[in-house]
């Protein structure tokens, strides 16, 4: 902890940004050394101008052990650039971030098939729907899906894997306890849950436009390649693009109408080179190869497979109606449908599984289902419209839930 000062210390210092605090490290080989550093040591490093130098001449530290204890209390580690288990995809960067805050999961990022998925915040129907389906995908299919949380592209592919069972990693431009937009905030908490939370500023520090372009590497340079799902072709996703092709990062995007401004970026994207992608396969074929553990065996199905599994969950009418006995027996519910346990995890995500488990026994209401699961309400209120429309659950009286199929042991 007393190490981790230093680095706090360093990086938060007036005017200091990634290059020119990678400089001071290099230059004294730790932050503590530089901490003790003086005018004219600092005089000697190449990039600092008057103003950094001032602030590294500011000694205080009460600043950073405010940061630190505000981590100890959030939940949130600390990942220095020196860490062995710093990622190797960013240490390559020439301006790698030298202190990370995360909260939530670990991954070994350079074990994982990591995708970005970029784009508009005010973006179309399309758009939306596209995010959602290709981060759904990309996430089942064993991929970690990576982005930011804005509104629009990035909040619909982050809710995309998340309804996919899968994993996913926001990268914010902000301290991990403030919620930006607000309305990011359950899926925000979602994700510290389920994934990971990751910024290079530390607790309560508000956004700031300047911090996107900074925030904007680390998406490209955690990932293998970036999607671009829609964007003007002046934008803030372009310039992650433009960060992706430096890194030498694989560049992917989604392919428009002509006449929707929303798409001017990703078709000149894809003249200019960049893969057309239409489903998260299209993706998930790039990388097999590398990563078998992780895709292998994990294809997505198709949407006509997909329809057609779910479509023959609900129960099919005898060919010939069987005539009425004189006297009517007491008719006996429908036999629900069986559903193998290969079947369930290419229909089902797990929140969704978890909840036909405790539907099983008898009918609940969606108050019920979270107390009973643990579960987040937004997850469980998500999971129930999704398994309504696959007809596995059905609303009764009362908004109480009934499960409509049978799952196999």
């Amino acid at each position: 902890m007393a190490n981790l000062k230093y680095w706090v210390w360093l990086t938060t210092r007036n005017s200091m940004w990634p290059g020119a605090a990678r400089r001071v490290v290099e230059y004294f080989g730790s932050p503590e050394r530089a901490f003790y550093g003086t005018q004219s040591d600092f005089k000697q490093i190449e990039g600092l101008n008057e103003r950094i130098i001032k602030g590294l001449m500011d000694k205080g530290t009460a600043r950073a052990d405010d940061i630190l204890g505000d981590c100890d209390r959030l939940g949130i580690r600390l990942m220095t650039c020196q860490d062995a288990d710093y990622p190797d995809r960013l240490n390559q960067l020439h301006d790698k971030p030298m202190l990370l805050y995360m909260q939530g999961k670990s991954f070994d990022f350079d074990e994982e098939a990591a995708i970005g998925i970029v784009g508009a915040r005010e973006c179309t129907a399309y758009g939306k729907s596209a995010a959602s389906r290709i981060g759904l995908e990309l996430a089942r299919g064993g991929a970690l899906v990576v982005s930011g949380i804005a509104q629009g592209v990035d909040a619909m592919a982050l809710q995309g894997a998340l309804k996919g069972g899968g994993r996913a990693v926001s990268v914010l431009a902000n301290g991990l306890d403030v919620f930006y937009p607000a309305s990011s905030r359950a899926l925000q908490e979602d994700i510290a849950v389920t994934g990971m939370l990751i910024s290079e500023y530390p607790p309560k520090t508000r956004t700031d436009r300047s911090h996107y372009r900074v925030r904007n590497r680390i998406i490209s340079g955690l990932s293998l390649g970036v999607l671009a799902v829609e964007c003007k072709r002046a934008s803030g996703t372009m310039l992650t693009i433009n960060h992706a092709q430096e890194q030498d990062r694989d560049v992917f995007a989604v392919p428009g109408s002509i006449f929707s401004e929303m798409s001017v970026g990703t078709n000149w994207l894809i003249r200019q080179g960049a893969h057309a992608v239409t489903c998260g396969e299209d993706i998930l074929v790039e990388y097999r190869d590398r990563f078998p553990a992780k895709l292998a065996g994990r294809t997505p199905l198709s949407p006509q497979e997909r329809e057609e599994r779910i479509s023959a969950l609900a129960p099919v009418p005898p060919e010939h109606p069987v005539p009425e006995p004189e006297r009517e027996p007491v008719p006996e519910g429908p036999k629900k449908p069986k559903i193998s346990r290969e079947e369930q995890t290419s229909l089902f995500t797990d929140d969704q599984l978890t909840l036909l488990l405790a539907l099983d026994k008898g009918s609940l209401s969606a108050d019920e289902l979270v107390e009973r699961t643990q579960i987040p309400v937004n997850r469980v209120q998500s999971a129930l419209t999704l398994l309504q429309i696959q007809g596995a659950v059905s609303e009764g009286p009362g908004r109480r839930f009934q499960c409509q199929v049978e799952l196999a042991d």
